[in-house]
């Protein structure tokens, strides 16, 4: 149990040190209401998430510790569905309303297709 909890919390750490590093790159990069960091990391979380699943199923491609290390810790602080929910109130609050729906919608639908992606590319090994 403590062993988990260490790789978990290593993946942790380096999931959300590149959310920040990735997501400060992008919106200083990119202008506007729109929340293009957390959007972008949420997407490749989403897709990556799929792959670590996908070769999670062929235990001898990526290991219980492994999935443990990718997907709970590295993606799991990765990705950040607080973030976006802030970010949409924001986007209310200043009355966004077209910046939020395509937000929500986007984020949504290319987030599934991202993950459907993900597990198809990672079945093919």
């Amino acid at each position: 149990m403590l062993k988990i909890s260490l790789i978990i919390g290593v993946g942790g750490f380096l999931g959300s040190v590149s959310r920040y590093w990735l997501s400060l790159f992008i919106d200083k990069n990119f202008f506007g209401a729109y929340p293009y960091g957390t959007f972008t990391v949420n997407l490749i979380g989403c897709f990556l998430l799929g792959i670590i699943y996908a070769l999670a199923d062929k235990e001898q491609i990526l290991s219980h510790e492994m999935r443990f290390f990718l997907a709970t810790g590295f993606c799991g602080s990765f990705t950040t569905f607080s973030t976006f929910s802030y970010e949409n109130h924001l986007l209310y609050q200043e009355g966004e309303w077209a910046t939020l729906i395509t937000y929500i919608s986007l984020s949504v639908v290319i987030g599934l297709l991202a993950a459907f992606g993900g597990v198809a590319i990672g079945k093919l090994y």
